[in-house]
């Protein structure tokens, strides 16, 4: 590692992520000298439910999303607890399905081949006000980008501040005959907030839930409740795990002094479906571009303007979706306007902050909580 460590960088990031990955390649196509580093070996499993929305498929090299999407979805069914089931259709794609581990891989050859030294394996201990102290010696660096998930150093270096955090609990199983290739599933669950999903991949099935942290029984019951709704209690487990989501509050810091934060590390993400991946990929690239022409406070302000509103549109859905559950469940599974709007989210076609904020939409947020 005497590489790393024996000279100094115009940027330094710390996650290899989806934000790390972008933010490197993005510096190193500026022309800045540029160090990804990443605690794990690579390649990594990493829990995700791994859909693909529009916005991501924008913000992905097209060599990329040819190397790893692994299924095109075309349809959502929707439940409530397992019941009153619904499926949506319009014959247009709705997500993309990725396996994490390649797709990080993907991200982090492609930023590599932009110029970026990727160095898996090592650990950021600190950050330092002239770079960072890792398990392989001081690295000297002009500026730090922070994309080391929801419990990184820089994070706790920038302040970070969290709205809330959920627990999501997740299962790759085999994937058994039978039509489930084109369609994910998406069922609203018994605890306020809660949501479980199916997302098909190339040989098995993507089976998870989420829910508030805090009741990790509760959320375990609601895994095995679904798992069993969707006939797969007898499929062949090949990988169980757990992660944890969070949002930043409003005002949350994104710098401090040569240090900021993207993707989970600023707890970016959507409170309503806890996407991340598009918000990940957004914030990578902006803080990659602000590190190279050394305007981070530009960076910071992008973040405010483009992906805070989206962050207060989801709370605003998670408010009524915890009052209101089979409301929700009746506006995107039986009223197609409810519907179609759903899948122009997924397409990228709108955003949520955009639907949120028309006025009979907003007016109606609030008459029912939101």
């Amino acid at each position: 590692m005497a590489a790393i460590t024996d000279r100094d960088w115009d940027v330094v990031v710390v996650g290899a992520g989806p934000a790390g990955s972008s933010a490197a390649r993005a510096a190193a196509e500026g022309g800045a000298s540029v160090l990804l580093l990443d605690r794990a070996r690579f390649p990594r499993y990493k829990t995700c439910g791994g859909g693909l929305i529009g916005i991501s498929y924008a913000e992905l090299p097209d060599s990329v999303v040819a190397a790893v999407v692994e299924e095109q979805t075309f349809a959502v069914r929707f439940s409530l607890r397992g019941r009153d089931r619904r499926t949506v259709r319009e014959g247009r794609r709705v997500l993309g399905m990725v396996q994490r581990l390649r797709l990080d891989q993907a991200l982090a050859d492609a930023a590599v081949a932009a110029g970026a030294t990727f160095a898996d394996g090592v650990q950021v201990r600190s950050v330092e006000p002239d770079g960072v102290l890792t398990s392989a010696g001081r690295v000297r660096a002009g500026v730090v980008i922070g994309a080391d998930g929801t419990s990184g150093q820089v994070a706790r270096h920038v302040g970070v501040t969290i709205e809330r955090t959920d627990l999501a609990l997740e299962n790759e199983l085999a994937k058994p005959h039978g039509d489930w290739d084109d369609r994910v599933f998406i069922d609203w669950g018994p605890e306020p907030g809660s949501y479980a999903w199916m997302f098909p991949k190339e040989d098995h099935l993507t089976v998870g839930v989420i829910q508030a942290k805090g009741r990790p029984e509760a959320t375990r019951r609601y895994l095995e409740t679904w798992t069993a709704q969707l006939g797969l209690a007898d499929a062949e487990l090949q990988h169980s795990s757990g992660h944890l989501t969070q949002w930043r509050a409003g005002g949350s810091p994104l710098r401090r002094g040569n240090a900021i934060v993207a993707g989970d590390a600023a707890g970016l993400l959507d409170p309503f479906t806890r996407e991340g991946i598009s918000f990940a990929l957004r914030s990578g690239r902006w803080a990659g571009e602000a590190a190279a022409s050394a305007d981070l406070d530009g960076y910071v302000s992008r973040v405010e303007r483009e992906l805070q509103p989206e962050i207060e549109a989801g709370a605003r859905m998670l408010r009524v979706f915890e009052r209101h559950p089979r409301l929700v469940h009746l506006g995107v599974g039986r009223v197609p306007l409810g519907g179609r709007t759903f899948l122009r989210v997924c397409r990228g076609e709108t955003t949520l902050g955009r639907v949120v904020r028309h006025r009979w939409a907003s007016a109606g947020l609030r008459l029912l909580g939101g």
